[in-house]
């Protein structure tokens, strides 16, 4: 076997899973985009990577060390109050929606664009909408599922 070949093979047997480790081996963390404002856990042992500041307000992208996935954890100014319905639907959400959902406290909102699911949860608080977007690999949804879920559940 080539030095190549076993330098590929290692990696690929010792290389983990991150998406089916155990949650401490995840390395979650709280990220707190400022003090009473938007915050969620992060499995940095996946999004290991500084992506930038959030795109629409306060807040910070990460993005997994191989570029194939990323999480914003941001909160978007709201000051007329809209509804989270009203929000969604400022928004302009894309056509084709997979999953939907809508409370007067938050939405969640999924679908798949160009291989990769994106997902968004948006929680309405006082004149802001604190929000998590995560886009993933498609084909991984299994084993993205409950990183998405304790993901979206920790937001506050």
């Amino acid at each position: 076997m080539t030095r190549h070949a076993l330098l590929i093979t290692a990696a690929i047997v010792l290389v983990p899973d991150l998406t089916n480790a155990q949650p401490r081996a995840l390395d979650w963390q709280r990220y707190n985009v400022a003090a009473g404002s938007a915050a969620a856990d992060v499995p940095r042992a996946i999004f290991s990577e500084d992506g930038g500041p959030a795109p629409d307000g306060p807040g910070r992208r990460f993005v997994s060390a191989d570029g194939r996935a990323d999480l914003t954890v941001q909160a978007v100014p709201n000051p007329d109050g809209a509804s989270p319905a009203a929000f969604l639907a400022a928004r302009k959400p894309p056509s084709g929606i997979i999953y939907r959902r809508v409370t007067p406290r938050f939405f969640v909102v999924s679908s798949i664009r160009d291989d990769r699911i994106w997902y968004n949860r948006c929680n309405r608080t006082a004149g802001v909408m604190h929000c998590v977007l995560i886009n993933y690999p498609a084909a991984e949804k299994r084993k993205w599922d409950a990183i998405v879920t304790r993901i979206s559940r920790s937001l506050r």
